[in-house]
Formats: structure tokens, sequence, C-alpha cells
């Protein structure tokens, strides 16, 4: 058995086939790829990485199998899955993920290739696991793997910890004990024990008040922006293929980033902190549905058109269009007067948070610090921008369709 101290669940023990695995390359590679990317240029204590992530959701999944009554081979499967469910993650985690799925049409939990291979492999195999098993419960499937990839998930009680603790923000913190403890499957599904309706809206409060505090923070989204053009480029202009790009680590992605003529200068920027700047800053509701219905290709063609009209190179402007705000955790399912219910329907905390989401989303559009201005006024014509008379304002350069302050 092996024992880890651990910033934030104190000394984690690790036995079974998860110490088997712990010093595999496959699980080693994660030391190496920052939890939450680019944040590090917001907080510059969030320099945690995968696999301290992957150790607390192994200590975690341990500590519900022993809650739940989970033992023997089926306890060994589980744990297994969460020290591996991170494997599969490509540099600065989720930063370039939409692009590599573009190009190969796998996401970080794709992991059956990582699994049924190599050392990884024959270790499950030694330990009698089978590892497409094991992908699967990576991947959520079936009843168990509810615990590894869900609504409750071991995986989510862990990073809304670990990332409050490294960032010092406070939003983040939740009973991870009282969620482990009232833990229980009903009819195969995994869902709070009754009177946990306020243990659930800890979950969702948490995650809601960490998106726009640190996921969603303007300047991870500015950096993460840059990074996913300067990888696109990359992909584009040498014989790295995305492939080989998923299995790189963050050091590997920013060498091969600084050695290429093509991105030479964003990662110079980026290894200074001197990013791009909003020129547009736009609520959801000024932002047509063409444009938030808009592929990739168009994207890239508007960036192109706004960039030759305010005569500048094309990779100095990017439009960035999240996805529209979703409350996952309000499927989250609670056990209400003896029945099994969605938060969802049972918590009125669901819809004010869902308002406060749709509130708090904006489209970006960013280019050099000198150019925001003429950018910002070219890109809300270009992109159909309606703000109300009133609503755009200057502030340091750029169109703000918001009466948010800003940095």
């Amino acid at each position: 058995m092996a024992t880890i101290k651990d910033s934030v669940h104190d000394h984690i023990e690790i036995e079974g086939v998860a110490e088997a695995l712990l010093d595999t390359p496959t699980v080693q590679r994660l030391r190496h790829i920052k939890q939450l990317g680019t944040v590090q240029l917001v907080y510059p204590s969030a320099n945690h990485t995968r696999f301290e992530h992957s150790l607390g959701v192994y200590h975690l999944a341990n500590r519900a199998c022993s809650e739940i009554g989970i033992e023997g081979r089926q306890a060994e499967r589980i744990r297994a899955a969460a020290l591996l469910h991170d494997v599969g993650h490509g540099p600065f985690s989720h930063n370039i993920e939409e692009l590599t799925h573009r190009y190969t049409g796998k996401y970080h939990d794709d992991v059956d290739e990582l699994l049924t291979s190599g050392e990884v492999g024959e270790i499950l195999r030694d330990h009698d696991l089978d590892p497409g098993h094991i992908a699967g419960l990576v991947a959520g499937e079936g009843q168990f793997g509810q615990l590894v990839s869900g609504e409750l998930d071991v995986d989510r009680m862990d990073y809304l910890v670990r990332d409050a603790h490294h960032t010092g923000v406070p939003y983040g913190t939740i009973d991870t004990e009282r969620l482990i403890r009232e833990l229980t499957f009903v009819d195969g599904e995994l869902v709070l024990d009754a009177g946990n309706v306020q243990t659930a809206e800890s979950l969702l409060l948490a995650r809601a008040l960490m998106n726009p505090t640190v996921y969603m923070h303007p300047v991870a989204r500015i950096s993460k922006a840059m990074l996913r053009r300067a990888t696109e480029r990359l992909i584009e202009e040498t014989a790295l293929d995305a492939e080989r790009i998923r299995r790189m680590d963050d050091h590997d992605l920013l060498v091969a980033l600084r050695n290429t003529p093509e991105t030479e200068a964003f990662a110079e920027r980026y290894g200074s902190r001197r990013l791009l700047k909003r020129a547009v800053w736009a609520e959801l509701q000024h932002v047509p549905d063409s444009l938030l219905e808009a592929e990739h290709r168009e994207i890239r063609e508007l960036e192109s058109t706004i960039a030759e009209r305010a005569e500048l190179p094309a990779t100095d402007v990017i439009v960035e269009i999240p996805d529209e705000p979703t409350i996952r955790e309000s499927t989250t399912r609670v056990v209400v007067g003896g029945e099994i219910r969605n938060l969802g329907a049972q918590s009125p905390l669901v819809s004010a948070l869902r308002t406060a989401q749709r509130g708090q989303w904006r489209l970006g559009v960013y280019t050099q610090p000198e150019a925001t201005d003429r950018v910002g006024r070219l890109a809300a014509d270009e992109l159909g921008l309606d703000p109300p008379d009133g609503l755009i304002r200057k502030r340091g350069g750029g169109v703000h369709a918001t009466l948010d302050e800003f940095e």
C-alpha cells in the first residue's frame, strides 16, 4: 500500500490495482498537464495537475464504494476507472479538446486504446480486470459508471474543491463527505437519499459560482482562445496531426509552438503574458441566432474579414462564441417523499441559476491592445450585433454590450 499526502484530502491510501497503475507512463504523464489549463495566468497558484486530481477522484471513489457497500472485483473496477479517468486528456486539459475533437472525433473520455494496450492493459488483465469494461466506466456506462462520470460523480466533487483550494476562490467549497454518505442506488440509478435537496443544491451552486469566477474568467478565455488558434495553425502548417497532439503534455505543446515559425509569436506572447484584449464583449440577447449556430469555418471567415477591414494580420483577430449556457447538475436525482425527482423540478434555485448563467454569457472578439476600438466597431458591424442605445460604451477601447465593469 502507498500513502500519499494530498493538499485537499490529507492522506490518500492507494493499494491493489490502483497502486500498480500509479507509476505507469500513462498515469505519470498527468503530472505534466495542468488541471485548469491557462487559468494560471489569472490565479498564479492554480498549478495543480490532472495527476493529483486523479488521486483525489480515486480517494473519493474508494470512500463511495465503502459507504454504498460495493466490494470485491466491482470495487476494484471502480477504483481503477477513477484513477484512469483523465488519462485521455490532451495538453492544457479542456483548452484544446474542442479542436482535437474536430479532427479526431474523440474526447478525453475515449480511452479504449490507452487502457487495452501497453503497460496499463497488462496490469488490468493481471488483476483480472477487463480493460474494455474499465473504459466503459470512464465513459459513464452502466450503473457503476455513474460514480465516475455522471451528475453525482466523484470527479466533479474533487475538482470543485481542488480548484477552489488552488485558486484561493472559496465558492467551490462543498461537503464531499456529506455528499458521499448520502449517495445510494435506487433501481440502478445513483441518487441522493431522502432529505438531501440542499446537499444537491450545494453542488449546483458551487459549480455555478466557480464558472464566471474561474472557468470562464475573461483572461482565461482569451488565453485559451489564443492557444486553440495557435494549435490549429500548428496542425495546418506542420506534420503534427491532432492525434499526436492529443498525446502530448503541456510542455511538449509549448515547445512545438515555440519551434514552429507560424506559431512562435504566440509562444512568446504566452510566455510573457502579453495577451490579446477584448474588442467586443456582448451579451447573449445582442447576438443573432445565426451567429450562435455558425460553424467553425464560418467563424474563421468572419475573423479574416474583420482583420482585413481593420488592416491587421488574420492571426490578430479571434472571435470566440461559447456554447449556450446549460446546468447539467440540474438533472441530479434526489429522493423526495419516497419518489426520485430531478433537482431541476424540485429546487427553485435551479431556475434562478439558469437566469444568472444566461446573464453571464458573453461573446468575445479579441485583438491587439492598440486596435481594440477599431476592431470592436468593425466586428459589431460584421457580426450583426445589435446592442441597444445606452448599453454600448467604451472602456479601454472596444465595444461592450453590457454594463459590467472591466479590468
